[in-house]
């Protein structure tokens, strides 16, 4: 019997035959199994010990579950280009499944307070969720795999996050990280995305091209920037989104190291919405600091606002000034009217009206767009391009749906933004909320033109946000608990 003091430990304890035979073992059973299935199953079995920690971590502390579906769904797209193989947006299921589980057992011998989610946006998000539930029995409803794949980011994604949000991150100091968060990724995203619009793409992403996505990303000559997201269109959105929170977040931030930060993350996010090419995304900063200006009932800079806003339009609308520039070029379309792209959505749309005259709650979950493709490829609605959220919604859940989907939104919008006016005092908290609801309205705006509001990074961040506007009072609190504690540890 060895003495303890004399115990092998660490490396040394593999000194032994059985542990040498036990490696060489799990050595033989590895690389067999890398030959058989190739390089995927070797990065799975790199990545598993990676695995564990991050489960075991989030067992330790739920919100991180959270905090990595946000880094998942900046990255979640851009992953498969490099690596191909399972469907690594359902990571996000995962991870939303797994804080459930650990906020649960985390404290699994008391019986969990669910009263923090007992909130109109709860409320709310249930109902369109329920509305979901009862597209299954859609008798226009051709798949129910499309649905289950396509309702996840309509319904299920809202009502999941926004619970666990309520749950989860309950302070001012979670609000925060979680727009630290935000801009770290964005700004990675614009730098990207400056990397391939200044540089070109690489090998991967040019594979990619080559598959098919060039139709819609090379436009005479010119690369419609999309970094290491879905597409163009997603990026621009997103950077413009991101454009919006980070400027309002800076014009309320009481520290210079936050002012440099989301004032960087929002000119950032501007250059990255237009070297996208994104026509659509410019009704984000329209619609998002058109709000703002309501909210913050100042005269001075309302008026201020109107006159930026009139002088953006007229630059657009009236002038060739910048016309050489793509970017600009591209954005300009936007306002004219007769555009050929434009044409072709409003006959594609006429389609669709005459086909959902007789269906009034659609065709189906799934049965637009890229699932209808996928999982029904000779359907009617499968082959009519839809390229506006709500035209999609329109298309698979009918005008019910539409109407439904339209008024919650509205209603989700609408009272967060009054709490955070009414139920908070403290000026940069404020600046924060008001900078998520109009990013929410923009978000809403640029969904006319492109289907981003479901679809990753740029859901997750909605759906966390309206969490965050309807539990205003309760920030504030957590903010004046904070203040107190400094006062008197002072």
């Amino acid at each position: 019997m060895l003495n303890p003091v004399q115990k092998q430990t660490g490396a040394a304890g593999f000194n032994s035959p059985k542990s040498i035979i036990i490696l060489i073992g799990l050595s033989v059973v590895f690389a067999a199994m890398i030959a058989r299935s190739g390089f995927q199953t070797a990065v799975i079995l790199i990545l598993f010990p990676f695995i564990v920690f991050v489960v075991g971590s989030i067992f330790h502390n739920p919100k991180l579950s959270l905090f990595i579906v946000v880094f998942m769904g900046f990255v979640a797209n851009g992953i498969p280009r490099y690596l191909p193989g399972p469907p690594y947006g359902l990571t996000i299921d995962g991870l939303i499944g797994l804080g459930f589980l650990a906020m649960i057992f985390k404290d699994f011998h008391n019986r969990v307070d669910w009263s923090p989610a007992n909130k109109m946006v709860t409320k709310l998000a249930l109902v369109w969720y329920g509305y979901a539930l009862f597209e299954l029995f859609n008798p226009e409803a051709q798949s129910r795999v499309a649905w289950f794949y396509a309702h996840r980011g309509i319904s299920m994604y809202q009502l999941l996050l926004v619970t666990l949000t309520l749950m989860l991150l309950r302070s001012h100091k979670d609000l925060s990280k979680f727009l630290y968060l935000w801009g770290i990724l964005s700004l990675i995203g614009t730098f990207k995305g400056f990397m391939q619009a200044n540089f070109g793409v690489d090998p991967w992403e040019q594979a990619w091209l080559d598959g098919g996505a060039d139709s819609t990303h090379v436009l005479f000559g010119k690369l419609r920037v999309f970094s290491f997201y879905s597409d163009a269109g997603q990026f621009g959105a997103a950077q413009g989104h991101a454009g919006v929170v980070g400027t309002i977040v800076a014009l309320h931030a009481k520290r210079k190291k936050d002012k440099y930060f989301f004032g960087l993350m929002g000119l950032a996010g501007f250059y990255g919405m237009f070297i996208s090419g994104t026509r659509g995304a410019i009704a984000v900063p329209f619609a998002g600091f058109f709000l703002y200006i309501i909210l913050i009932r100042n005269i001075k800079l309302v008026t201020l606002g109107v006159i930026m806003g009139i002088c953006t339009f007229v630059f657009f609308k009236y002038t060739t000034i910048g016309n050489n520039v793509y970017a600009i070029n591209r954005m300009r379309t936007a306002f004219d009217p007769e555009d050929n792209s434009l044409q072709v959505r409003l006959e594609n749309q006429r389609k669709l009206k005459t086909y959902l005259a007789s269906r009034p709650f659609g065709g189906g979950i799934g049965a637009s767009g890229y699932w209808g493709s996928r999982f029904t490829p000779n359907g009617f609605l499968a082959n009519v391009p839809t390229d506006s959220w709500y035209v999609m919604i329109w298309a698979d859940q009918g005008v019910v749906g539409l109407i439904l989907h339209l008024a919650i939104l509205f209603a989700i919008l609408g009272i967060g933004a009054y709490l955070a006016m009414f139920k908070v005092k403290d000026r940069e908290l404020q600046g924060k909320l008001f900078a998520l609801a109009a990013g929410i309205l923009g978000i809403m705006a640029a969904s006319y033109g492109n289907g981003v509001l479901g679809q990753i990074p740029t859901g997750p961040l909605i759906y966390m946000s309206m969490a965050f506007l309807h539990q205003s009072g309760e920030l504030q609190k957590s903010l004046d608990a904070d203040n107190k504690k400094l006062i008197e540890t002072a």
